[in-house]
């Protein structure tokens, strides 16, 4: 069960890593060479979309499903116990959330700096015009 979660730590730590390289200021040719990089590695890392997905619907479905621990009728440990699920679920919440989120932000940024590209090239081809 902690795999699955390692898994998307990791994959959310690379995301914002690569976003803050993306969005870093660099010569023309690196951040040109970066991008065409990151955009080869974005279609096969839309396996995170759907993997978080169904992270999240696993959280909703254990979160409604749980058992109930309130009142006099529950120890302080199981009183604990619950409370760590609730936080531990809120944890995960975030993480796919931000899984989703680094995606496309990286997929936006990868996307504008090719429409810059190209527009330069064409401002470049009307002067030489």
């Amino acid at each position: 069960m902690g795999l699955q979660w390692m898994i998307v730590g990791y994959v959310v730590a690379a995301e914002a890593a690569i976003a803050i390289l993306l969005t870093l200021p660099s010569p023309n040719l690196i951040k040109s060479r970066l991008v065409s990089i990151v955009s080869l590695i974005l279609q096969p890392a839309i396996f995170i979309v759907p993997f978080a997905a169904f992270q999240i619907l696993d959280i909703y479905w254990k979160y409604e499903n749980r058992s109930i621990c309130t009142g006099d009728n529950c120890t302080a440990s199981e009183r604990d116990r619950y409370d760590k699920s609730i936080f531990k679920s809120q944890r995960n919440m975030i993480l796919c959330s931000s899984a989703c989120l680094l995606y496309w932000c990286i997929y936006r940024i990868c996307m504008y700096n090719k429409e810059i590209h190209n527009l330069e090239e064409a401002e470049k081809r009307i002067k030489e015009e």
